[in-house]
């Protein structure tokens, strides 16, 4: 396995968000990591991406600890987009996905045609293209997610993680870097994505983790980690689940309370 947690302890003061964490992330996949919100999903991404210094245990990559890799090798060969990264509002789209590039950028290394290419390449693939010369502070919270999606995708790396990468697209550009990762993920790159879809994850991810209070409560395919009982679980919210109309992937339906029918509200039963 190329990226394993071994006897991980993570957290932000005295209290462990994730304690003894052990986890392997198969290669040329794509691994979603689900659950309710503080279950540890963002701070184990982290973790992966060296963005927080394990209290115990270590984050082996290739078999050599994280901790180990020099940082501008480490990025050459792995790119972390943040739930929320910093927002560079003077720059211009293009100038903002021109930081993917500087991993490969030295000083007998300067900036190339095939950084320009793999600059447009990202553009393109984040539906950008129009867009490059604007600034960033100038686009809606949907195009500047697209831009930082596009910043890693310029940084060619194997191993791509991402924490809620979906966030603020409509369901059209949802679905459009879905299938932009899942395009990848054929190519041979290994991907960690943080998701609150659970359909999207059934129909996309190859090896589910869903966390529960900072443990695994189940890992595997979609068919074997979706079951009404683990969900319930680990949201508490009683669901049911049937087989996508479409696809045959789990397909979770939230009961909920109240829903409404042509105007007028019922009590779900």
């Amino acid at each position: 396995m190329p990226l394993v947690c071994d006897e991980l302890t993570l957290g932000y003061g005295s209290t462990p968000v994730l304690h003894r964490f052990a986890l392997q992330i198969p290669k040329g996949q794509m691994t979603v990591l689900l659950g309710a919100n503080g279950c540890g999903k963002s701070t184990l991404v982290k973790a992966l991406a060296g963005q927080l210094t394990p209290q115990q245990g270590h984050v082996l990559f290739e078999q050599r600890p994280l901790a180990d890799w020099p940082a501008a090798e480490r990025a050459r060969r792995m790119a972390y987009l943040p739930q929320y990264p910093e927002l560079f509002a003077d720059l211009s789209v293009f100038d903002l996905v021109r930081y993917g590039r500087f991993p490969h950028q030295a000083l007998h290394r300067q900036w190339q045609l095939e950084d320009e290419q793999a600059v447009q390449t990202a553009l393109q693939q984040t539906g950008l293209e129009a867009l490059g010369a604007r600034r960033v502070s100038a686009l809606s919270g949907g195009q500047q997610q697209r831009a930082w999606i596009a910043l890693i995708l310029a940084q060619q790396a194997e191993y791509l993680l991402l924490d809620e990468p979906i966030n603020h697209l409509d369901l059209n550009h949802q679905i459009a870097i879905m299938d932009l990762l899942t395009a990848l993920r054929l190519q041979g790159k290994t991907l960690v994505v943080v998701l609150h879809d659970l359909n999207l994850a059934a129909r996309y991810a190859d090896h589910l983790v869903l966390l529960h209070q900072g443990k695994i409560l189940r890992q595997g395919r979609p068919q074997s980690v979706l079951q009404a009982h683990c969900i319930e679980q680990a949201y508490g919210q009683p669901v049911m689940v049937v087989a996508d109309p479409l696809y045959g992937a789990p397909w979770v339906i939230p009961k909920g309370r109240y829903v409404s029918v042509s105007g007028h509200e019922h009590g779900a039963s």
